[in-house]
């Protein structure tokens, strides 16, 4: 860059720099205007960020942006439809049904054979509830008591299953998120629970490590309505 200095009549510097085009007055004379090349787009807000950068191109690439965020919508419309259209079958919805059995009212007896939960009533009968199961090789039968209830229980993965998953966290907080959904009911001293789930389309299946699942509603009903104390068979 290089410039020139100048001395006018009024007794004002003037600096020109010519490689930018610029005049710059010092003092009270008046200023040269400066014009720019472009003037800039106007400012536009939108709840989409994307707009104002849309209406900025030619129409016929500005529809073809706007048939690529179209196409992506109904593809996320579609992911999210998939979802959840993952129902559990009506069987495993909860019902009152015939039950003979010589178990005293409040007794739970889950048959994982069947997927079932029943809560024994009197007169014959039980509130039966759709489960999810261990899966193959995670088995298991007895005899326990439900120990202590938790609502919206945190989760801190036994050894076991560190060794399996090593990828899984040592611990976290209860909330939707959490695998042990809304409620849990712990039996006896073992690692076992009865508890809620974040994937209820699981229900009916076998898929836990050996604890029972149940619907978040089911399992917040169920622990309303089984004390600390209740006999479990597992069966």
């Amino acid at each position: 860059m290089f410039g020139a200095s100048v001395k006018g009549k009024a007794g004002w510097l003037v600096t020109l720099l010519s490689a930018g085009g610029l005049v710059c007055a010092l003092g009270t004379a008046a200023q040269a205007e400066y014009k720019p090349r472009a003037s800039a787009p106007p400012l536009v807000l939108s709840p989409d960020l994307s707009n104002p950068w849309v209406v900025q191109i030619p129409r016929s690439q500005a529809k073809a942006v706007q048939s690529l965020r179209g196409s992506a919508k109904q593809k996320k419309k579609r992911t999210t439809s998939n979802r959840y259209s993952r129902r559990i079958p009506k069987q495993f919805l909860p019902t009152v049904v015939s039950y003979n059995t010589s178990h005293a009212p409040g007794t739970v007896v889950i048959d994982t054979t069947s997927r079932y939960l029943y809560l024994v009533q009197a007169n014959g009968k039980a509130r039966r509830y759709g489960v999810g199961v261990g899966r193959p090789g995670f088995e298991w039968a007895g005899v326990h008591k439900v120990t202590r209830k938790r609502e919206w229980p945190d989760w801190r993965p036994p050894a076991e299953m560190l060794k399996r998953q090593p990828n899984l966290p040592r611990y976290m907080p209860g909330g939707p998120r959490n695998p042990l959904g809304a409620r849990a009911l712990y039996l006896g001293s073992t690692l076992y629970r009865i508890h809620g789930s974040n994937e209820p389309w699981t229900i009916g299946q076998a898929v836990s490590s050996g604890c029972i699942r149940m619907r978040n509603e089911d399992v917040a009903e169920l622990y309303n309505m089984v004390p600390v104390g209740a006999k479990v068979y597992v069966r």
